[in-house]
């Protein structure tokens, strides 16, 4: 094990070392929360990819193809999914925004009167994100050093939060290409074959499995469409989905460079399916589907190819974390804390939008709070399945319907759009406590509710105002219509780096 060893230390320091070489690029707001809106093609599909392919993705989809064979690609795949949607229909609008969260993207087009609930929502959705991926490292680690849980979450959990707070997106970017690299490689090149082999071939593995096993529709349709509604509909309205569309340069670039990452995430979620199949024929008796890839890996693969698919199993776990994780920061910061701390300096008369902040810093400090926030709370839940469907309940549930409306629906109004994210979230928290976390009743009526609020509301209040739909407009168009302080001063464009805002208001 010692080369396996090798290569997983190597890999962690690598890790580090882009944190630190990324913290000298972010010197403004933009460059620490959107990496300066300028990936090209190649990055910006390479870390899209990175974000959205997890420790879920990898174990959790290897499992799944344990349990229910090729089918079992189906949770992987609907995410897939969701991205090339996102990409082909939404991307190029959503960059245009030049916003930094999906709360600000609701006040644009609400008139500033969504966002600080809907900030709330997508807090909580991002939190347990970052919490499920973080407890993710435990199984990792176990494997690796055979260490105890708590350690295994300190010390992934540590090595995140320490590069996404020296250098932010730039240091995640840089980070999640060498795992883009190392998951293609470790995933996809080599455990793939290997386990097929492994397993006597596609020959044997039809021949040892019922037919079930590589049935499509096997895992079944209620499943596939539940996967659908969450997952699907999930990568259109996350935060950390959205906030790494807005790092693209162009809507060419977040238009074909999502419908490339969504592409890779389909090829993903079939290796994914065939590697658990495999497993199936090799170990038929395993205790759990989730450790399909843990025992596949640390007894069939040679040293040093062991490491490095161990390597690529981090990797996946690392992106969504430390994506997750500045997500839940940037939201905590620009949408939930600047608000509050907006009102409490109005009303001790402070300077308003006027006072200089050091927004870096500021960002870094809260990326440093939530991650230990987050170590903390992974240590001390048990159950990731439960933790992770909360979170995506609670956010397409709450915030599909007002976020796809505002897109699609000129008569949304605010009220409407207050309406759908309190009754949505309200009526899955009540759902899940009636049907269980895991019932698929929760997010079917919790949607439909949402949607029926939405309507009604939007439809039964005044039209939203002529002014905010026409500067919404101009935002989505690429033109943004900058908005003004009291005394007539123009207010600065969120997207322009601090030092230049600080010149502007003095």
């Amino acid at each position: 094990m010692a080369v396996d060893y090798a290569v997983i230390v190597a890999y962690l320091a690598g890790m580090l070392a882009m944190g630190w070489w990324g913290m000298r690029r972010a010197k403004s707001k933009s460059e620490f929360l959107v990496a300066g809106r300028r990936l090209g093609p190649g990055m910006y599909s390479g870390t899209m990819a990175a974000i959205v392919l997890g420790g879920a993705s990898t174990i959790g989809g290897v499992g799944l193809g344990y349990q229910y064979g090729l089918s079992g690609a189906w949770m992987v795949f609907t995410i897939g999914l969701g991205l090339l949607a996102l990409s082909v229909f939404f991307s190029a609008r959503i960059a245009r925004l030049k916003v930094y969260t999906v709360s600000e993207m609701l006040d644009l087009r609400y008139g500033g009167r969504a966002g600080i609930i809907s900030g709330v929502v997508m807090w909580a959705y991002t939190l347990m994100l970052a919490v499920t991926s973080t407890i993710a490292y435990a199984t990792i680690f176990d494997v690796l050093f055979d260490v105890n849980r708590t350690v295994a979450i300190v010390l992934g959990g540590t090595i995140v939060v320490a590069y996404s707070t020296l250098g932010g997106m730039w240091s995640i970017t840089l980070t999640d290409m060498v795992q883009f690299v190392v998951k293609t490689i470790g995933v996809l090149l080599l455990l793939l074959p290997i386990a097929v082999v492994k397993a006597g071939g596609f020959g044997e593995m039809k021949a040892q499995l019922p037919t079930e096993y590589f049935d499509p529709l096997g895992i079944g349709g209620e499943t596939i469409f539940t996967y659908v509604l969450i997952y699907t509909f999930g990568m259109l309205i996350g935060q950390d989905i959205w906030q790494r569309v807005f790092t693209a340069r162009s809507d060419r670039t977040a238009r074909w460079g999502g419908t490339v990452a969504g592409t890779y995430c389909l090829v993903y979620a079939i290796a994914g399916a065939v590697i658990g199949t495999a497993a199936k024929v090799m170990y038929p008796d395993l205790a759990s589907p989730d450790s399909a890839f843990a025992t596949i890996v640390k007894d069939e693969l040679p040293v040093g190819v062991r490491g490095l698919v161990l390597a690529a199993a981090l990797a996946a776990v690392m992106s969504t974390s430390s994506g997750a994780l500045i997500a839940c920061a940037t939201v905590a910061n620009n949408d939930i804390w600047s608000r509050i701390r907006g009102v409490v300096g109005r009303g001790a008369g402070g300077e308003g939008p006027h006072e200089e902040v050091d927004e870096v810093k500021g960002n870094r400090a809260f990326i440093l709070i939530m991650g230990i926030g987050v170590i903390l709370i992974a240590i001390a839940l048990n159950d990731v399945v439960e933790a992770l469907t909360v979170a995506y309940n609670l956010l397409v549930g709450g915030l599909l319907v007002p976020i796809i409306g505002g897109l699609l629906w000129r008569r949304g109004t605010a009220a409407g759009a207050l309406s759908a994210v309190c009754v949505g979230g309200l009526a899955v928290i009540g759902l899940m406590g009636h049907y269980g976390i895991l019932a698929n009743q929760p997010i079917y009526y919790g949607l439909l509710a949402s949607l029926t609020v939405y309507v009604v509301v939007s439809l039964a209040t005044p039209p939203t105002d002529a002014a905010v739909l026409a500067a919404w407009r101009e935002r989505l168009a690429g033109n943004p219509a900058r908005p003004a302080f009291e005394d007539g001063t123009p207010a600065p464009d969120p997207a322009e780096p601090t030092d230049v805002l600080n010149r502007r208001t003095g």
